[in-house]
């Protein structure tokens, strides 16, 4: 089967710009209402958990709004940017994504271009965490090759399991582990099942098999959830943030312990985030 589905255009800038500017505004507001809490480091992740606050990252996926000369990363990151996915899955100035496309493997097209290669030293710098997820493996080769901070895939899963262009193969979670970095578990359907398919009849014990396999490849340290709610087809008996649990139970029930659950379920991330982003 083959999921080959057409992208949209790229994004003029000033579109890209307006749509950000005004997402960012959303969590600003949703912060000033009481909703929850920006986080600019780990530190203020364990005091919003500490309050009982939900803590947010401020990220950005796919970074049209961002200008080659790298102004508008400034601005984001002095508004509280601190990670961002260089592209979606359509190409952009930066570099390219994968497309949604099944079987296939994530080396579609070329590497990262000259601004995105500056956008890799300036992230670190800034120390705004570079999300691999839907880049390309050309791309993913580059970041290997240029970044000096832990490889993280926010939301990505295992390629031998299910061989989507947006899943890793072995050697970007032997990449990813030998960086000290992590993979959160996408529980997009079509990114789970072994035919690709985007079908909510999904099982929870597919998404612990890619875990199984995650923590094969990575470690009990590199592996997280990453989720991908938004917009994407979850397996009916999660459905969505409220179902989390049924994961957790189904990670008991195979006979992880509860500090290995901990360490998925947050503990990992929070590390992570202090490698990256302080």
């Amino acid at each position: 089967p083959s999921d080959n589905e057409p992208l949209p255009p790229e994004l003029p800038q000033a579109e890209a710009i307006t749509s950000t500017i005004g997402m960012a505004s959303i969590l600003f507001r949703l912060e000033r209402a009481g909703a929850l809490t920006v986080c600019r480091s780990a530190g203020d992740v364990r005091d919003a958990m500490a309050k009982g606050s939900i803590a947010a990252i401020f990220h950005i996926e796919g970074v049209e709004a961002i200008d080659p000369g790298l102004a508008m990363l400034d601005v984001l990151h002095a508004a509280g940017l601190r990670s961002l996915g260089i592209v979606w899955s359509r190409p952009n100035a930066f570099g390219n994504g994968v497309p949604f496309r099944f079987p296939s493997s994530p080396d579609t097209g070329p590497g990262l271009t000259d601004a995105g290669k500056a956008l890799v030293k300036a992230c670190n710098q800034l120390r705004i965490m570079i999300d691999l997820s839907h880049l390309n493996e050309k791309g993913f080769r580059d970041v290997c090759e240029l970044s000096d901070a832990p490889l993280v895939a926010t939301h990505s899963n295992v390629h031998a399991i299910c061989g989507h262009s947006r899943n890793l193969t072995d050697w970007q979670l032997g990449a990813i582990r030998e960086s000290g970095g992590m993979v959160g578990l996408n529980f997009a359907t079509g990114f789970l099942r072994e035919d690709g398919r985007m079908n909510a009849d999904t099982s929870i014990d597919i998404m612990v098999r890619h875990i199984d396999s995650l923590l094969q490849a990575l470690g009990e340290d590199g592996v997280g959830l990453g989720s991908d709610f938004d917009g994407a087809m979850i397996p009916a008996p999660i459905g969505d943030v409220a179902g989390l649990p049924k994961l957790i139970d189904a990670l008991a029930a195979r006979g992880f312990g509860r500090a290995l659950i901990e360490k998925i379920a947050y503990r990992n991330w929070l590390s992570v985030l202090e490698r990256t982003i302080g």
